[in-house]
């Protein structure tokens, strides 16, 4: 890549987040022919053979010793199976666009363990962030029932607080003291949202754990083994639980997979972490926020998904959250300049991941 114009650098730059956005569009559109924990399969193992064939080639070292098995497993089973299977769930349950919103909320859940188990700093731009991406889930993941119910409950109780507090008589738009509606709790563990919301904790979480797995492995060796040994218990629970049916399986559906394997995983960490090492990350991390805008506008183009304006209020808050927190060091003016000392090309180092 060496020679390239500034444009052509900056259409590489924002390829990534197109891809990755674009992929979760191009799983959803299989989801007629396919079941949840299958199409997690076929994307985590295919893609897990890829990367470790890439390290092959390029003479990464196998993993040695049991501790650095065991370190993959318990990455393979968080970030693999719990991850693709929270993931593929949900987005049989949304859309496109609201699922990648709600995965790429992970930050918020990184930034609250890192501080818990590491002692890392959020600072007054990283709280202001995860205040408003608590706002923005809550506005994505309830229903919206309850959300205008609640609304038009402090609606209420301000406009009689402010007309007594002047001695006149309230005037209410609807009684005071609204009839809430009756919680589903098992409608709301199945919501899509929720579910996507379960796979952006177990990617935290993974994350979390990738420091420990990078102490004991090649992170590139790693970072496949845990895709293979993680797609294993779904193609079990295919197995067990669904009844995939390839045959149903068009051209279309098959040109689909290979996008997600090549282009969303593949090809997209390839050139994330090449500008990585080249001294980008701070680019980077500042435009993890177009993975979720990318998968929104392809959802609507191609999949006619359409947010409701209490979800769209939803998608705002998230996307200025997750600005927010990946760039809480440089707004506080105390981020380091990447070009003082080389980039370490680590995939499993969490501040060089990038989003799913």
């Amino acid at each position: 890549m060496i020679g390239l114009n500034t444009t052509s650098r900056s259409l590489l730059l924002l390829a990534p987040f197109f891809l990755w956005g674009t992929a979760m569009v191009a799983m959803k559109g299989t989801v007629p022919h396919l079941t949840p924990l299958f199409l997690a399969t076929l994307r985590l193992f295919p893609a897990g053979l890829l990367v470790v064939a890439v390290a092959l080639a390029l003479g990464r070292a196998l993993p040695q010793g049991w501790r650095a098995w065991l370190w993959i497993t318990a990455f393979a089973l968080v970030d693999g199976t719990l991850f693709q299977g929270f993931l593929a769930e949900g987005l049989f349950r949304t859309g496109a666009g609201l699922g990648s919103v709600m995965i790429d909320s992970q930050p918020m859940a990184v930034a609250l363990l890192a501080l818990w188990l590491f002692g890392e700093r959020i600072g007054g731009w990283g709280w202001l962030g995860l205040g408003l991406g608590i706002g923005g889930i809550s506005l994505l993941g309830l229903p919206d029932v309850w959300i205008t119910t609640a609304a038009q409950e402090v609606g209420n109780r301000v406009v009689t607080g402010l007309a007594l507090a002047q001695g006149s008589e309230p005037v209410l738009a609807a009684p005071l003291g609204v009839t809430w509606p009756a919680i589903q709790w098992g409608s709301l563990v199945n919501n899509g949202q929720w579910l996507m919301l379960m796979a952006a904790l177990a990617m935290a979480i993974g994350t979390i754990l990738s420091r420990y797995v990078s102490r004991h492995a090649d992170p590139v060796m790693a970072t496949g083994w845990h895709m293979i040994m993680g797609s294993v218990p779904l193609a079990l629970g295919a197995w067990g639980w669904e009844t995939p049916d390839v045959s149903q399986l068009t051209w279309v559906d098959y040109g689909a997979l290979a996008y997600a394997t090549v282009f969303g995983t593949a090809i997209a960490y390839a050139l994330f972490f090449y500008f990585a090492a080249q001294g980008s990350l701070t680019s980077l991390s500042a435009l993890t926020f177009l993975t979720p805008v990318f998968a929104l506008l392809f959802g609507n183009l191609l999949l006619h998904e359409v947010l409701s304006p209490i979800q769209t209020g939803g998608v705002f808050l998230t996307l200025v959250s997750i600005f927010l927190i990946n760039q809480r060091d440089r707004l506080s003016g105390g981020g380091s300049n990447p070009a003082a000392a080389p980039l370490r090309l680590d995939p499993l180092d969490p501040e060089q991941r990038p989003p799913a």
